[in-house]
This record gives C-alpha cells, sequence and structure tokens, in this order.
C-alpha cells in the first residue's frame, strides 16, 4: 500500500498533528503527490530542500495558480532565519477550496522535536475543511520517563493518562492520548477521517508495540486504521491495522 493510501490523504486537505514525525509526513507526501501544496498554520521549520520551490505570500491561491514545479510551499512570512510563520486557518480554507492543487499538507502544531505530545490549549490549528487529519507519535515514546527530554507538554499527558511525571510510558498511554478527544482527536472537524500514524517503527521490537499500540487505538475510538511506518525509509510503510 503507497504511503498516501494508507494514510488516507491522497487528496484534500491533510493536517498533521502530534509528535515525532510530521514534517516527515509532510515531505514524504509531498515527494509521492503530483500536484502538492506544504504549507502550516503554525510556525514551521525552513523546508525549502523538500519542495521544488517555497513561495513567500499573502495570496498564497494566486501564487499557487501560476505554479509550474511541484511540490510547492507557501508560507506568510518568515520567523527568524531557522523558521516560517503559518496562515491563519481560514486562509488554509482558501487553498483547499480553491483546487489549485490535488493535495494541502498542513503542519497544525508544534512539537519541539518531541517523541510524543498532548496538544495545548490553543492547538491543533486545524482549517475547518479538513479532510483527514493525522495524529502522530513515535513509538521510541516507549519506556521513556515522562519528562521534557522525549514529550511535549508532559504535565498534559500525565492529566490524560494518569502517569506521575517521571513514570515510564507504555503502549497503553499513546493509545490514551491518541484517542483522546482533549489529544490526538482534538477538534477534529466533522466528516474529517482520522488516521493515527505511529513512526519510527525501526525494527520488528518495535513493530510489536506498535501492533500492540494500534489494537488499543482501534478499540478506544472509531478511527478506521492506524498506519505504523518508517518516514525515512524509501518504502516508509511498515504495516497498516484495521479493524
Amino acid at each position: 500500500m503507497t504511503l498516501a493510501d494508507a494514510l488516507c490523504a491522497r487528496s484534500g486537505v491533510v493536517c498533521v498533528v502530534g509528535a515525532g514525525g510530521k514534517k516527515s509526513t509532510l515531505y514524504a507526501l509531498a515527494r509521492r503527490l503530483d500536484r502538492a501544496v506544504v504549507t502550516a498554520t503554525v510556525r514551521i521549520p525552513i523546508f525549502d530542500q523538500h519542495v521544488a520551490d517555497v513561495v513567500v505570500t499573502d495570496a498564497p491561491v494566486a501564487a499557487l495558480e501560476r505554479a509550474t514545479d511541484w511540490p510547492v510551499g507557501v508560507v506568510p512570512d518568515r520567523d527568524r532565519d531557522d523558521r516560517y510563520r503559518g496562515y491563519d486557518p481560514d486562509v488554509v480554507d482558501a487553498i483547499g477550496d480553491s483546487d489549485v492543487a490535488d493535495a494541502v499538507l498542513v503542519k497544525a502544531d508544534g512539537a519541539r522535536m518531541r517523541e510524543f505530545k498532548a496538544p495545548g490549549d490553543r492547538e491543533p490549528q486545524l482549517p475547518a475543511t479538513a479532510d483527514t487529519v493525522l495524529p502522530i507519535a513515535s513509538v521510541h515514546a516507549v519506556g521513556e520517563p515522562l519528562t521534557d527530554d522525549a514529550v511535549h507538554r508532559p504535565e498534559r499527558v500525565a492529566d490524560l493518562t494518569g502517569l506521575d511525571l517521571g513514570d515510564t510510558i507504555r503502549p497503553s498511554d499513546i493509545a490514551t492520548v491518541l484517542t483522546s478527544e482533549r489529544g490526538g482527536l482534538a477538534d477534529v472537524p466533522d466528516g474529517a477521517t482520522a488516521v493515527p500514524v505511529l513512526n519510527k517503527v525501526d525494527d520488528s521490537a518495535l513493530e510489536a508495540v506498535a501492533r500492540e499500540i494500534a489494537s488499543e487505538v482501534l478499540a478506544r475510538s472509531d478511527v478506521p486504521r492506524v498506519a505504523l511506518t518508517r518516514l525515512t525509509a524509501s518504502e516508509p510503510v511498515v504495516a497498516v491495522v484495521e479493524r
């Protein structure tokens, strides 16, 4: 199964949230789709090397109508030397409604390079037109202590899971956060498809951990499937666990 098919992300507005593979998901999808846009509703590190062109513009629809080389990045402006700012969600809605691209790939929250997270009060910044939401977690978080070293906003993970700060993260804790409406499923628009992604499944032992998490995710929610990935590999789909 292709990555786009595994993630239900072949077309429409596709938003990534969570930690442990958001940007890798965006760039892997962008390389594999014919006419893809990479953008964000939050800050995003400089990503020029992952797309054919990045256009800094307040008029992204007009810029995309002129595009000839794909994939294309669009952002409103630069924030410091190492990152761009994101658009308001309604601007991304306008891009999605315009049909200027086959897929609009959106980074919709931040995680400060951690493996796992729960969203803050103002996260995620999802456009109303989102067709697919991909809550992501790295299986490398399992077995790690619940601290800032591996987790963004560990106190919020503690609140959702009942763990104390410093406790060891279990597969069930990943599943709890991914399936919570205050976690991975926060603010998913009505009608959108949520496909949790378990990334960094680098070997058979981690695949067993990921399958344990996936089984709990499917038991606790109505998501159609869970994708197991190694997003930096040439063949990024390790497995798809379905009902």
